[in-house]
């Protein structure tokens, strides 16, 4: 079938299994042969295209709500709702949103990227049917590493407390990104095993009515027996205990028992979990072969071998490179303990997990879990390192605030990913740590100017005993510098020059000090000499230095891949409001008051006027007179 004539779900409904089968290959030729070109979840789409194939053949979307938790399953979804012709444009600039997305169809209901939001959504969406009185349906699909995020378990609790109509599908495949830990999944593990949930139950019931009713401590007894036969016999207890009427576990491959237990679960009242049994990569032997998550997510691959399209650099990783520095100092301090949310494949943590298992602890889905644990293992004069994406620290701010920082906790947080990701977008755009950490008592933020000052940094972090402290670094390689053998620590809240200048500093840090020498370079070709400081240290700045630059009365130009609002350049302005420097010019550049959608990079900073070329005329525009000068001698 041509994929590309598809304009609506509704064709399904007058397919023959036949047919539908055939359309599943079809669509996972698609997938395989379109995404070795993009990259993209290619993991998590290969393994629910029947299942996303049943939900539209029983359910009407967009009457009927299909809610994707995360949303890296979602592919199937967008084709067959009509958008297979823009899958050469996936995760790209101006292109298809590689998640769920609402001004792309109304068949997405729901924007998601983070874990564990659908249910509360249904909740939501839900509770809206019922006061308008209306008939729709709404079913959230879930997967089982998602279902571990405590936002997911406080949804359930409510959803059958309220005995709300809604099916919510399980989509267990046994893997997020990386293989799922923690209890739940051990007893999902226990449900995949024991069979049909309905049959046990069916014949568990049949065994009851044997059971004599007599009278007294024997009646008792009998109930109390019951009660431990289904607990004993009916895994789906668990959830059936939280109000649901669960049904499966299913083949979630078989459209025929898919469809078979949609529409069977579409008729019962109530909150109902139907557990979907699915092989993440299915049709792609690579993919299915995966055990440590590197096809969740890829960019191009070879198709016919399975071999990635690399990088063409040959610089570390920047968080192969923080891992390592973090792993060299724990081979010699047995405090040092590394925590990541489901992050040990993203935040290269491998090699630690296998060289210090006794201390290293991936807790799932479950971001204020980790970092409260963190804070907990510095009351006990451990050394913790809280490996988390800057996009999943915003679902931990409480606890860096109440538990970490409150306290004054010498917790180490390596915030990767921070700045502009890329393809993944407005959800996974690390552009709000920094406005939203600086302004925190007793925090520390600092963020290298390369490779070499990162391990530095690791090492100040250690070695740091004043409270909190933060590393940001971004996704993708490093600038392939020349490694010190020795790591020292840094003088926490000093700045250095990187390049001298009188008529105006660039005060900047990180991913955009090559912008800021660049554009010094073209300032110098036009008579301008631009100071470069590498303003490595966020918070504490270095006050001795600013004290300096502002009573030379320079113009000053702030530089951040951050968002403006509350960022490194509003800390600039506060200290030359408070400091008396009434006169000073101060302009700052950054990222705006909006979110970012997905793109290359480098496209994206174009857009937004982040780029070396825009901060040339700004420097220029604050000395108008010295830029005329500079015109008129060339």
């Amino acid at each position: 079938m041509d994929l590309h004539t598809i304009t609506s779900p509704s064709f399904l409904k007058g397919l023959n299994n036949e047919q539908l089968v055939e359309l599943s290959e079809d669509i996972r030729r698609f997938l395989i042969e379109n995404l070795s070109k993009t990259g993209g979840h290619i993991g998590p789409n290969l393994g629910v295209v029947e299942l996303t194939i049943a939900l539209h053949r029983i359910f009407d979307s967009p009457s009927d709500k299909l809610i994707w938790d995360v949303g890296h399953q979602s592919y199937v979804h967008k084709i067959l709702t009509g958008r297979a012709a823009q899958f050469d444009t996936l995760r790209q600039f101006k292109g298809l949103c590689g998640f769920p997305k609402r001004n792309e169809s109304d068949h997405d209901v729901w924007e998601t990227g983070h874990s564990s939001t659908s249910l509360s959504a249904a909740m939501g969406m839900a509770a809206a049917r019922d006061i308008k009185k209306a008939g729709n349906h709404v079913i959230p699909i879930i997967g089982d590493g998602a279902l571990t995020g405590g936002m997911a378990l406080e949804a359930l609790n409510h959803i059958g407390h309220a005995n709300t109509d809604m099916v919510v599908i399980l989509n267990d495949n046994e893997m997020s990104i990386a293989p799922n830990v923690g209890a739940l999944h051990s007893v999902l593990g226990r449900m995949r095993t024991a069979g049909k949930y309905n049959k046990v139950k069916d014949d568990l019931e049949y065994l009851l009515k044997k059971v004599p009713a007599v009278g007294g401590k024997l009646a008792s007894t009998a109930e109390r027996v019951k009660d431990s036969l289904k607990y004993l016999f009916v895994s789906g207890m668990f959830f059936e205990e939280l109000g649901f009427t669960y049904l499966g576990p299913i083949d979630g491959h078989d459209l025929e028992e898919l469809e078979e237990n949609l529409l069977y679960a579409k008729k019962v009242g109530g909150p109902v979990l139907l557990h979907v049994i699915t092989k993440k990569g299915k049709g792609f032997l690579p993919a299915e072969e995966d055990k440590i998550g590197t096809w969740h997510g890829t960019g191009p691959y070879k198709i016919d071998t399975g071999d990635l399209v690399k990088s063409s650099s040959t610089a570390p990783s920047w968080s192969g490179l923080i891992a390592e520095s973090v792993s060299k100092l724990a081979r010699t301090d047995e405090r040092i303990v590394a925590i990541t949310p489901a992050m040990p494949v993203g935040s290269k943590l491998e090699k630690f997990a296998n060289e210090f298992p006794g201390r290293f602890y991936d807790v799932g889905i479950a971001e204020q879990h980790a970092t409260t644990m963190a804070a907990g293992l510095a009351t006990q004069d451990m050394k913790p390192f809280l490996a988390i994406y800057s996009t999943f620290l915003q679902r931990a701010y409480d606890q860096v605030v109440h538990d970490i920082c409150r306290q004054n906790l010498n917790v180490f947080i390596g915030i990767d990913r921070s700045g502009l990701v890329g393809a993944d977008g407005e959800t996974h755009q690390g552009v709000f740590d920094v406005a939203f950490l600086r302004n925190l008592p007793n925090m520390v933020v600092m963020m290298p100017k390369d490779e070499n000052e990162g391990q530095h940094m690791v090492k100040t972090a250690i070695e740091y005993n004043g409270g909190p402290i933060a590393l940001r670094y971004p996704r993708g390689n490093g600038l392939g510098v020349a490694m010190d053998e020795e790591m020292e620590a840094l003088p926490i809240g000093s700045w250095e020059v990187l390049k001298a200048g009188t008529d105006a500093v660039i005060l900047t840090f990180g991913t955009t000090i090559p912008m800021a020498i660049d554009a010094a370079e073209k300032l110098a070709e036009q008579g301008i000499n631009a100071e470069v400081v590498n303003a490595r240290f966020i918070k504490p700045m270095d006050e001795n230095m600013l004290h300096s630059i502002f009573k030379r009365s320079v113009p000053v130009v702030t530089l951040e891949e951050a968002i403006l609002q509350g960022g490194f350049g509003s800390a600039v302005l506060e200290f030359a409001h408070d400091n008396g420097y009434h006169d000073a010019t101060v302009d700052r550049m950054g990222i705006p008051d909006q979110f970012i959608e997905h793109g290359d990079v480098s496209e994206l900073m174009d857009e937004i006027h982040l780029n070396s070329d825009q901060l040339v005329q700004n420097v220029k525009n604050l000395i108008p007179e010295k830029s005329q000068a500079g015109y008129k001698a060339l």
